[in-house]
Parts: C-alpha cells; sequence; structure tokens
C-alpha cells in the first residue's frame, strides 16, 4: 500500500513540475524548463524508494552488464555490411522501379491508351 501512495506522490511530482511550467509562462524559459526538471527528479527521488523502482534499478544494471557482454562488429566488418545494405537497396529500387514501369504499361494497354 505505501508503494501505491509513493508512486502517486510521484505522479503527483511529474504534474506539479509540469503545472508550474504553465503556471510561470512569463517566466524565462530556464525558470520553466527548472520546474520540470525539478519535478522529475522529485519523482525518480521518490521512486528509488518503492519495490518498482528498486527492480527498476536491479534491470538496468543487469542490461548494462548484458551490454558490455556484446561483442560490436569491426569498423570493416561495418563498412562491409553498410556496403551490402545500399547495393541491395538500389537493386530492389530498380527492379520495382521495372515493375512499375511494366505494370503501367500493361494497364495502358488493357485501357486502350497506349501512347504508339
Amino acid at each position: 500500500m505505501t508503494d501505491k501512495i509513493k508512486l502517486l506522490a510521484a505522479a503527483l511530482m511529474v504534474i506539479a513540475g509540469i503545472a508550474g511550467f504553465y503556471y510561470f509562462s512569463e517566466s524565462a524559459a530556464v525558470v520553466r524548463l527548472a520546474f520540470v526538471l525539478g519535478g522529475v527528479i522529485a519523482a525518480i527521488a521518490i521512486l528509488w524508494y518503492t519495490q518498482v523502482g528498486q527492480s527498476f534499478f536491479a534491470f538496468s544494471q543487469d542490461s548494462v552488464a548484458e551490454a558490455r557482454k556484446v561483442v560490436w562488429p569491426s569498423r570493416k566488418e561495418t563498412m562491409q555490411t553498410t556496403g551490402i545494405v545500399f547495393v541491395f537497396v538500389v537493386v530492389m529500387a530498380l527492379f520495382l522501379w521495372f515493375v512499375d514501369a511494366g505494370l503501367l504499361w500493361a494497364v495502358k494497354l488493357l485501357m486502350g491508351r497506349s501512347d504508339t
């Protein structure tokens, strides 16, 4: 039950930050942005003490650990793969252009509107 109250309080902090942004519409943009950031930071601080916040923090730590285990491709492999993708895109574009032109010609022929 206390987690639900904390989640509600976090949501209210974000809403208060957004309300401050619009309430002080005549102020400088930096001040208005500070209200939004303050509301979001307060919400994060409140969420930190909830079960959901703790599980999210553990999940993010596990995600960072998994991302470090990834074997990223070398520059050469990346350039080769990018080149293959570009060549494939050009080939597909030409193929689709030929198919479109052929269908256009066939429809004009069937409708008796050939340009010959």
